[in-house]
């Protein structure tokens, strides 16, 4: 059973930065596409950064240029700079897995099968 966890969240003022953590296990694949999704209250969860099993990471348009995917294999944890961090990023910030490539549209939560616990980005103005 493949498990993710999360960790790094926590309270900054905006133009402050954060690191988001997703260890995960489990894997039975090499083949897996992985990634980060986030929900503010009342809204719909939506789809940050998405990293593709060859190693492509996709972002939102509303994070491109001050989020950044990256992945350690040897700890098979996934990560998520987050600079110049604004009070609309604030929100409860998910780490998501499916096994085998990734499938479109790639920021659809319904496609993935495995979510960790979420860990809370508060940003203050």
């Amino acid at each position: 059973q493949v498990q993710l966890v999360e960790s790094g969240g926590g309270s900054v003022q905006a133009g402050g930065s954060l690191r988001l953590s997703c260890a995960a296990s489990g894997y039975t694949t090499n083949t897996y596409c992985m990634g980060w999704f986030r929900q503010a209250p009342g809204k719909e969860r939506e789809g940050v950064a998405i990293r593709e099993s060859g190693g492509v990471i996709n972002y939102a348009d509303s994070v491109r240029g001050r989020f950044t995917a990256s992945k350690d294999n040897a700890k098979n944890t996934l990560y998520l700079q987050m600079n110049s961090l604004k009070p609309e990023d604030t929100a409860m910030y998910y780490c998501a897995a499916k096994l085998g490539f990734c499938s479109w549209p790639l920021f659809e939560p319904a496609k993935y099968n495995y979510w960790g616990q979420g860990t809370q980005v508060t940003v203050s103005s």
